[in-house]
């Protein structure tokens, strides 16, 4: 079974249904994860979709915040959602296809402006979420699995557009990094988007403080695909779709592909 599979912070799911819309109608990824639905389960414009050929759909939202959905050609049912730090957000939603691959859709917490969890709780309930992800891949390993979403973490020096000025902003200081890296190491999962494009500048967030956000080119990668060791190999054809930031009142990140062949 091939599928191909997509992963956008759409930042809001009914103000951006149009764009969402168009991506499905425009590369038709069998499985599309949304991050920052921002609106309860009930209120996603599922019938926008389900026109498209999108019939299936498991999802946790919350008015106005957060939210994650899994849209899907292929039947897909929901296998549950953790509360990770107890914030009572929605921001993870798995779900299983038939061949036995499990989806985890995440939104990390982006951690808000200050990185030091003394001044800022918001930080500190970032760096907590991911310990508690930690926590959870090294208690029930995972496999046969998917991560995707907005983790709201560059990892790499080329995942950010100037590594030294950004080593104390919040998405890629060094405390950040490591959580994630100790959170991908639990689950063993591989990074396949970096398995992919191995090298080079590779971004999928750019500002909408940035008016020229094109060519000024100051951007981050704050979204993942990653895959357990047991079906990395089956991924392939990774690829951030740059161009859909530059679409009509956009979300500020693009959309990232991967395929996958099991």
């Amino acid at each position: 079974m091939s599928f191909s599979l997509a992963t956008w912070n759409i930042n809001s799911v009914r103000l951006r249904a149009p764009l969402v819309a168009r991506l499905l109608g425009e590369e038709a990824p069998d499985v599309l994860c949304l991050q920052e639905c921002k609106s309860p389960v009930d209120k996603i414009p599922v019938d926008v979709f389900q026109e498209l050929g999108y019939a299936y759909m498991v999802a946790r939202g919350q008015k106005g915040y957060n939210g994650v959905a899994i849209l899907s050609k292929l039947p897909i049912t929901d296998v549950g959602g953790r509360d990770f730090a107890a914030l009572g957000h929605a921001r993870h939603v798995a779900g299983q296809l038939e061949n036995g691959v499990t989806i985890h859709n995440f939104y990390v917490p982006a951690g808000g402006d200050k990185p030091d969890r003394a001044v800022n709780e918001k930080f500190g309930q970032k760096l907590d979420y991911l310990t508690e992800m930690r926590d959870w891949f090294h208690a029930e390993t995972p496999e046969k699995a998917i991560l995707v979403g907005d983790l709201n973490i560059a990892p790499r020096e080329d995942d950010v557009w100037d590594h030294k000025k950004l080593l104390k902003v919040v998405s890629h200081t060094p405390i950040e990094v490591e959580h994630l890296a100790q959170t991908q190491e639990a689950g063993g999962w591989v990074d396949i988007t970096r398995k992919d494009i191995p090298t080079g500048n590779l971004y999928s967030w750019w500002s909408y403080r940035s008016p020229d956000w094109d060519n000024a080119d100051k951007g981050r990668r704050l979204d993942h695909v990653w895959a357990t060791p047991d079906i990395a190999n089956a991924g392939h054809d990774s690829r951030v779709l740059r161009a859909v930031r530059g679409w009509e009142k956009p979300s500020d990140h693009a959309p990232v592909f991967a395929s996958f062949d099991l």
